[in-house]
């Protein structure tokens, strides 16, 4: 009896070419992208700073809003889309609180005491919001299908919206230039002002502390037990409810902070801002990795460079209308070419 040689799946070069294909048409456009950000440079040396510096202080604020979704999502796998209103709902309470107090002209200590009472009221204010909407809206849904809680955090987005649209209006609310303004240093000719500064400096310490909160300590073990298996840890002793609650009142914490900064950096707050910039800082938690804090922050300065360098560069720029299209468009090449975001580890899927 004659057998039939079994043939050795060799691959072809059919099968190899899109394999080979798409890492070169990624690699042609990051050289691209950077050829185009070297000839701006040597273009225009001083507005090529200016809005460096400006998007590494925006991408600071982005970072902090995405810091509050990958905590939520990295425990509940939820996207929590009321984040971003809540960050809003912070910011108008700011603006209320620094015209409330009179602190427009103030300086020296009394003004930056007044600067840590509001980031203490504001993140306290935050955090009872977003317990409160875990505790209300969420809690229920968690053995729901996906799509129960999608849908629900979308509703508490726009119930959010319409509190903020009923306490202040449709037009943006104005905040008192408090921050002061003067250099710290100058690169090029271009100003690094003290505004700007204080973003960085908050959003650095922030990041650390809250990398060892969740690392080092014994809550934070519980939320990285709670994430990879919330039965497992239950049994284990470790009250779910109490750790789940925990990370939202982080994330609470995390917009109101972000709120402070944006409202006395930016001035003004819009009651449907919270929707735009939550959308954008979504965006930089899964191009950074969604779970992962710093991948969080690095996705933040990557879209907010992207914005800034779209918006204000003058030589061979799409122009400003096509801003969140090119954002969207490098989200997506970078889910094509690693779902798991720039820092993010690649997990099995459950069977």
């Amino acid at each position: 009896m004659v057998t039939q040689a079994r043939r050795l799946p060799f691959p072809t070069l059919s099968g190899r070419l899109p394999q080979m294909v798409m890492p070169a048409l990624a690699a042609l456009m990051v050289s691209a992208l950077v050829l185009w950000l070297l000839v701006n440079l040597i273009k225009t040396p001083a507005e090529f700073y200016r809005l460096f510096l400006i998007g590494l202080t925006n991408g600071a604020i982005y970072g902090l809003v995405a810091l509050g979704y990958s905590l939520v999502y990295g425990i509940l796998e939820l996207i929590n889309f009321a984040h971003g209103d809540v960050f809003m709902l912070g910011g108008m309470l700011v603006a209320t609180m620094v015209s409330s107090f009179g602190l427009a002209g103030d300086s020296g200590l009394f003004l930056w005491s007044m600067i840590l009472l509001m980031l203490v009221i504001v993140m306290a204010f935050c955090s009872a919001i977003n317990v409160t909407i875990e505790l209300v809206a969420y809690r229920r849904l968690r053995h729901a299908p996906r799509l129960a809680p999608l849908i629900t955090a979308i509703g508490m987005s726009f119930l959010l919206q319409n509190i903020a649209l009923v306490w202040k209006g449709a037009r943006p609310t104005s905040v008192d230039s408090i921050l002061p303004r003067g250099d710290v240093f100058t690169i090029a000719g271009v100003p690094y002002t003290w505004d700007k500064l204080i973003v960085i400096l908050f959003t650095v310490p922030v990041l650390i502390v809250l990398m060892l909160l969740v690392q080092r300590t014994r809550q934070g073990k519980a939320m990285r037990a709670t994430a990879q298996d919330r039965d497992a840890s239950a049994m284990m002793g470790i009250n779910v409810n109490r750790t789940i609650s925990f990370t939202f009142f982080l994330a609470g914490s995390l917009a109101g902070a972000a709120g402070l900064l944006y409202a006395l950096y930016i001035t003004n707050v819009r009651y449907d801002e919270g929707f735009r910039l939550g959308l954008i800082a979504f965006t930089a938690a899964v191009v950074g990795g969604i779970g992962n804090l710093p991948g969080a922050v690095l996705g933040g300065l990557l879209i907010a460079m992207i914005e800034s360098f779209n918006n204000g560069l003058s030589w061979a720029t799409p122009g400003s209308d096509w801003t969140q299209s090119i954002i969207f468009a490098i989200l997506i090449i970078i889910l094509v070419f690693r779902p798991e975001g720039l820092l993010g580890e690649k997990t099995p899927e459950g069977g």
